[in-house]
């Protein structure tokens, strides 16, 4: 993976967003928890998909940051696998799937779901934001 260079948000197209994820509701958590959680940094569509055309021609900008509490943040990137399968890509930590991404809107209030350690987790958007 190559390594994490600093972008310039200027230099990027207007569809691209910050999207905090914070997780849901859980049996271990029956309140959810919002430290535990992503940045993502990505292009959406209007309607709040990922736009994989921007993506495929920004691709080393669209980064995600694993947040969880008491641990050191975790930087990567989003990419995208053979069939239109989305990751997060870490340097130093095994990838973690986005289940059916390529379908899900990130809008505000909705729920989208990353599986982590071969177990998916339920997270809510929080938080869509132009850089």
């Amino acid at each position: 993976m190559p390594k994490l260079e600093p972008i310039l948000n200027t230099s990027l197209p207007p569809a691209f967003r910050s999207v905090r994820l914070i997780l849901a509701r859980e049996p271990d958590h029956p309140a959810g928890d919002e430290e535990v959680g992503y940045v993502l940094v990505m292009p959406l569509t209007p309607d709040g998909h990922i736009d994989h055309e921007l993506w495929r021609d920004h691709k080393d900008a669209c980064r995600v940051i694993r947040l969880r509490r008491d641990e050191p943040e975790i930087h990567g990137h989003l990419v995208r696998r053979p069939g239109g399968t989305w990751a997060f890509r870490y340097e130093t930590s095994p990838d973690e799937a986005g289940y059916h991404f390529e379908d899900e809107r990130f809008v505000e209030g909705e729920y989208v779901s990353i599986t982590e350690d071969e177990e998916a987790r339920p997270f809510r958007v929080m938080r869509v934001e132009r850089l």
